[in-house]
């Protein structure tokens, strides 16, 4: 029956992972469309201070699926593993470049069509593999998890080093090494998805009618939670103000995930009741997803489609058998002649170099 249970309860927390992808990766979507609406009709824009968006409906549309999202985000946590939640996080990025293509017009090149397609194989693989099991079911288990000595340790430890990174580190290289800010919201973040888990299995309970708001510990809980949010929407805020987004995503996702599967694995211990042949699917899968949102968005500026393959495939087969392109060739091809008079002078340029010709000078 508990086995039953449980493989229930598991199937319950992988709609609601998937599903909360697809919400918040569609709000970012409507979002757009909105502020892109306002533009053109001469409204002033978000980025310089103004506020017409609130007066958008599909803003509004946007705001509310992202609502949605973390909702059935948070609600997750309560059903299922955090090794599986917390990776499935991916797809919200996968599902909202694709919507953005469809949508916005915006392309999606040859890495990015890899990297979605990584992506999907690497959550299958994950969701094939995750843990099945759940080893907290009530708040007071909760309570005697939080209490054992390897979390404690752990949880100090991310205390002590995000102080160091805030009031040390921070101060003076967080304007130029992208780690520091990063970091910091990403080890905050294992403890926030330890207080989401809690409260998940406190409003479980709470519907079950046990008197959970007596309990202190669900106090704890909120509390906590409110802290490492902001602390977390503080510093990645500052992240993306300084650096990148391209670079920003990948790297916040790996750190962040596997701070919350090494938090995942001491609190919980979720790995001891898998196999090794499920360990090593889990962190395949986790791998595949990694490469999958880094070709999504160190790429995502490249104009390189299926097309350019050829015409990349014959450059590089030239270059590696030393052969020099015909005139004829070159002119066979008008679209490509004066890339190809170019290749022919600078590797006639080149040859007259090595063979100590002063006219190539």
């Amino acid at each position: 029956m508990s086995q039953t249970r449980g493989r229930y309860d598991f199937c319950i927390g992988l709609v609601l992972a998937m599903s909360s992808s697809i919400f918040i990766g569609g709000s970012f979507i409507l979002k757009k469309k909105g502020l892109l609406r306002l533009a053109r009709k001469g409204s002033m824009r978000a980025g310089q201070g103004g506020h017409a968006y609130l007066k958008e409906w599909l803003w509004w549309a946007g705001l509310l699926s992202m609502g949605a999202g973390e909702v059935a985000n948070f609600a997750a946590y309560a059903f299922a593993p955090a090794t599986l939640v917390t990776p499935l996080g991916a797809l919200s990025v996968l599902v909202s470049a694709i919507l953005s293509s469809f949508f916005l017009n915006e392309k999606l090149n040859l890495h990015g069509k890899i990297g979605c397609l990584l992506s999907i194989l690497g959550s299958t693989v994950m969701v094939i593999h995750a843990p099945q099991e759940e080893e907290v079911e009530t708040l007071n288990e909760m309570f005697h998890k939080l209490g054992d000595p390897g979390f404690v340790v752990f949880a100090t430890l991310v205390v002590i080093v995000s102080l160091i990174l805030i009031f040390v580190v921070g101060p003076r290289h967080g304007q130029t090494n992208i780690l520091v800010y990063i970091t910091i919201c990403s080890v905050i973040g294992a403890l926030s998805v330890s207080c989401v888990k809690g409260l998940g299995i406190a409003i479980k309970e709470l519907f079950a009618g046990k008197p959970v708001l007596k309990h202190p510990l669900s106090w704890i809980l909120l509390l906590s939670l409110i802290v490492c949010v902001s602390t977390q929407i503080n510093y990645l805020n500052r992240a993306l103000d300084i650096f990148n987004t391209s670079i920003v995503t990948p790297i916040y996702y790996v750190i962040f995930t596997t701070s919350v599967l090494t938090c995942s694995a001491i609190l919980f211990k979720e790995w001891q009741h898998m196999a090794a042949d499920d360990i090593i699917g889990t962190f395949s899968g986790f791998l595949t997803i990694i490469v999958g949102i880094f070709l999504l968005h160190a790429f995502k500026d490249v104009n390189f489609t299926l097309a350019n393959l050829p015409l990349s495939l014959r450059k590089d087969d030239r270059a590696a058998n030393g052969t020099l392109l015909s005139t004829y060739d070159c002119f066979n091809h008008d679209e490509e002649s004066s890339a190809c008079l170019g290749e022919i002078q600078s590797t006639e340029s080149l040859s007259a170099r090595r063979n100590g010709s002063l006219s190539a000078f």
